[in-house]
């Protein structure tokens, strides 16, 4: 993992064409958003924020939808304003997949296998951990193994084996039609604001019709989420961003200023819609649904305003400080947290739930929140380090050789790196795993340039 002297947070970054330096001017190489100063890209730390906190705040919402009481205005305007986090994550797993593919072209015969180990498997067995669970505290299908397998494959098919895994069908979905948003990016140069216009009045279109004309959708049967045309803007101006990635950056360090007073200003907006919505006769829960026009705008202001924040947090970072170490932590961790946090929210309110008689409302949802973040990672941490890393946590074990081998590579580097005093180091790098390079469901863009030769 590269790291290169950090920029104060206001500095305006020089263009990517100057990190490729005249004959004469070697020594006047300047890092940039996506680069080092020594031309090679670099390692998107502000990407491992903004999925931190969106993967924060998708166990908000389903903390505060099991938990928030039906009159209870404050938190269902919060869980209205949480609804952003698919819509984010479609666009961010776009930006990071047309990235590192840009950067390491590869056969979709090598591409495929790859994402499908490690978002398909993690989601055939994940949704056999649910349907199975289920079945298993059904005092009518429990022991029907015929009922077992239907549910399971119609799981499979649907993405309904539990609440948050279609989220991971239409990622595929994604990772299949790679080769034609790359080709759409090419082809499209020059009309890029075009294209994001047409798709912008598209995803307002079909969310108006999701929510103001539910007959439009009557077709597809509750399904409207599972399918990738729900979410085409946020793909393609993810993939779009890609494309002007070190642009897209330097634009939202320059005027980091106004992006976060813009996503101030939008969030106050659909507090508005919402609060409309419910002078109109909707519920407070209604009002707040996801798949909504004004989503479209909500999404997209969080999307750069949490990238603004990583953007600050990237320029300052401090390789080896306790925040650096926690941030790489919590980067590596989050995918295995996203998978099993809902498991966890289960096993703390089942039934004639303890934690709901003991805690009263409105700090049942905060104690739960707390609860189930604990757990979800107290797992992940367990699965890491067994044979079931993969399926559990879209991870390779951290017991395995490979990886035991990965870590003491990346100390190594670091300690050589600190040796010849090249690059100025103010502690040691963190002693973390190595993540995988390309994950693109999880953000993650580390290594793509040690095998990039770009």
């Amino acid at each position: 993992m590269t790291d290169a002297a950090t920029p104060t947070a206001d500095a305006a970054t020089p263009t990517a064409d100057a990190a490729t330096p005249t004959a004469g001017a070697a020594d006047r190489r300047v890092q940039t958003p996506t680069r080092t100063a020594e031309g090679k890209p670099r390692h998107l730390y502000e990407v491992d924020v903004l999925r931190i906190l969106t993967f924060a705040c998708v166990i908000g919402v389903h903390t505060t939808s099991h938990t928030v009481a039906a009159d209870d205005v404050p938190l269902n305007a919060l869980l209205g304003l949480l609804h952003f986090t698919r819509l984010v994550f479609f666009s961010l797993t776009a930006f990071v997949l047309v990235y590192s593919y840009t950067l390491r072209p590869r056969p979709m015969a090598q591409f495929w296998p790859k994402r499908f180990l490690l978002v398909g498997v993690p989601y055939l067995a994940w949704s056999f951990v649910y349907v199975a669970s289920s079945w298993l505290l059904s005092a009518t299908r429990r022991g029907d193994v015929p009922d077992l397998v239907r549910t399971y494959a119609e799981g499979i098919v649907t993405g309904v084996s539990w609440y948050h895994l279609y989220f991971l069908l239409v990622t595929m979905q994604v990772y299949l039609l790679l080769p034609v948003i790359a080709w759409l990016v090419r082809r499209t140069r020059g009309h890029h604001v075009a294209v994001l216009a047409v798709t912008l009045v598209f995803q307002l279109v079909v969310f108006a019709g999701y929510k103001y004309f539910p007959a439009s959708d009557a077709w597809m049967h509750g399904y409207q989420k599972q399918f990738f045309f729900s979410y085409v803007f946020f793909i393609v101006s993810g993939a779009i961003a890609a494309d002007h990635a070190d642009a897209f950056l330097r634009f939202i360090r320059v005027h980091r200023r106004a992006v976060l007073w813009g996503f101030a200003g939008v969030g106050a907006l659909t507090l508005g819609v919402w609060w409309l919505q419910v002078g109109l006769g909707q519920s407070l829960y209604a009002a707040g649904t996801p798949l909504q026009p004004v989503q479209v705008l909500w999404s997209s202001a969080v999307f750069v305003g949490f990238l603004a924040i990583g953007a600050r947090w990237a320029d300052r970072r401090r390789p080896g400080s306790a925040l650096a170490r926690v941030v790489d932590y919590g980067s590596d961790r989050s995918f295995g947290i996203f998978l099993s946090h809902p498991f966890a929210i289960w096993i703390l309110l089942y039934g004639d739930s303890w934690l709901e008689r003991v805690v009263p409302q409105p700090w049942l949802t905060l104690v739960t929140y707390v609860l189930v973040l604990v757990l979800s990672v107290a797992v992940t941490e367990l699965f890491r380090w067994t044979p079931l890393s993969v399926p559990l946590t879209g991870r390779p074990s951290l017991s395995s050789r490979g990886q035991r081998a990965a870590r003491a590579r990346k100390r190594e580097a670091a300690a050589r790196g600190a040796g010849a005093g090249a690059v100025p180091v103010v502690a040691p790098e963190p002693r973390v795993e190595p993540v995988e390079p390309d994950d693109a469901l999880v953000g993650e863009t580390d290594d793509v340039g040690r095998r990039s030769t770009r």
